[in-house]
C-alpha cells in the first residue's frame, strides 16, 4: 500500500491509501481540486471515502467527487450523513477497504461524532489527535478528549498516526513553554523546527514517539504533574487535561 498526503486549504492533509493496482480510499477531502488532480496524476481509481467528522474543511470536497465518482462508498458517523455519507459507521463496525479491514473509534471531544479508522498500521485520526496536540473542544468535553486519546494511546506502538492538520511546530512550542527542560520535547521541537524551515511535512508520525513527545498523551508524567502543581493542585488525569488544553487554547 502507497500512503499519500495531499495539502489543502492552509494547514490540512488529505490522506490517500492507494493499492498496486491504482485503486485508493481518499480520507477527509476538504476540497475536491487538490484530489481530482492527484487522481489524474497517479490515474487512481476511488473506491472509498472516509469521513471523520462533519466540519467543513474535512468533507467540502465530497460532493463534487461523488460526481466524478458516482459508484465511491462515503463511510462516515451520523454527524455526516447530509455531507455525503452513504454508509453511516459507529464504534465497534468494521470497513474492508482495499483488502483492509478498518475498525471504527468512537473519539468525541473536538466533534460530539468524531469517529478514528483503524487499520494497522494506519490510523486516520481526523481533528483528535495532532502530533505534538490534540484537537479542540468545539462539541465535547475535556473527559470525552481525554478518553479518546487513552482509546488511541492504548493502540500498538507502530501505529502511524495520519492526522489531519500541519500543526507539529504550533504545538511543539507550546509543549516548550510548559516543559522547557524536557529533553525528548527539544529533540522533537528542533527536529520539527528543521522540517518546517525546508516546508517538509512532519507527518505521519509513530504513536510510540509521540508518546514521548506529546504532553497531551503524558498527563500523568510526573514532571508535567509538577509543573501543574505549581498553579493548582489537580488529582485527577481528566482535571490535569482540562487544565492542559486550557493553557494551549490561550496560548
Amino acid at each position: 500500500m502507497n500512503l499519500i498526503s495531499i495539502p489543502a486549504f492552509q494547514d490540512n492533509y488529505i490522506w490517500v491509501l492507494s493499492d498496486e493496482e491504482g485503486r485508493c480510499v481518499i480520507v477527509d477531502p476538504g476540497d475536491a481540486a487538490p484530489v481530482l488532480a492527484a487522481i489524474r496524476e497517479h490515474q487512481w481509481q476511488p473506491e472509498a471515502i472516509l469521513l471523520t467528522h462533519h466540519h467543513h474543511d474535512h468533507v467540502g470536497g465530497v460532493k463534487e467527487l461523488r460526481q466524478h465518482f458516482p459508484g465511491v462508498v462515503v463511510y462516515g458517523p451520523a454527524e455526516t450523513q447530509d455531507k455525503g455519507t452513504t454508509v453511516v459507521v459507529k464504534e465497534g463496525d468494521e470497513v474492508n477497504v482495499l483488502g483492509h479491514k478498518f475498525s471504527i473509534l468512537a473519539t468525541p471531544g473536538h466533534t460530539l461524532g468524531h469517529i478514528c479508522f483503524f487499520s494497522f498500521p494506519y490510523l486516520f485520526c481526523g481533528d483528535t489527535l495532532f502530533s505534538g496536540g490534540c484537537g479542540r473542544l468545539f462539541e465535547g468535553t475535556a473527559t470525552q478528549m481525554y478518553q479518546s486519546l487513552q482509546k488511541i494511546n492504548a493502540l500498538p506502538d507502530d501505529t502511524l498516526i495520519c492526522c489531519a492538520h500541519e500543526y507539529t511546530l504550533a504545538n511543539m512550542k507550546f509543549s516548550l513553554s510548559i516543559l522547557p527542560q524536557d529533553k525528548a520535547i527539544n529533540d522533537y521541537y528542533h527536529k520539527v523546527n528543521e522540517l518546517r524551515a525546508k516546508n517538509q511535512i512532519t507527518l505521519p508520525v509513530i504513536l510510540k514517539n509521540e508518546r514521548k513527545n506529546n504532553l497531551f498523551l503524558r498527563i500523568n508524567d510526573i514532571d508535567l504533574i509538577k509543573e501543574i502543581d505549581k498553579e493548582t493542585k489537580l488529582q485527577q488525569s481528566e482535571a490535569r487535561f482540562a487544565w492542559l488544553r486550557s493553557k494551549k487554547d490561550n496560548f
